[in-house]
């Protein structure tokens, strides 16, 4: 089986958050390459499963998607104390989709 995940945002940032890209290097995952990216109907459209965070109205919605709101803070501008505990949430919830897919 294959997984295969996406991050975009309904109203992505200008560039990625300093302080996740720390967060990520302490776990040995380098995403300084990375770009933000605008979520779009077609993402949506073709994934099995969607995670949410918050984004409500903004995120499109398709009939047939599984459709999961993770109520997360914003890691924007928050110190690296408070983005260590999110990144660590997200693993654990990341670990426990995998397990119920």
């Amino acid at each position: 089986d294959r997984i295969e995940v996406r991050s975009a945002g309904t109203e992505p940032a200008g560039q990625v958050n300093p302080t996740a890209v720390a967060a990520m290097a302490e776990m040995g995952i380098d995403i300084t390459a990375n770009a933000p990216t605008l979520l779009t109907g077609g993402q949506v459209q073709s994934s099995d499963v969607v995670i949410t965070m918050g984004c409500g109205d903004a995120c499109p919605y398709f009939p047939g998607v599984s459709y999961r709101n993770w109520k997360l803070p914003d890691p924007a501008g928050q110190p690296l104390d408070v983005v260590r505990m999110i990144r660590d949430d997200i693993a654990d919830r990341v670990q426990a989709l995998i397990a119920d897919l």
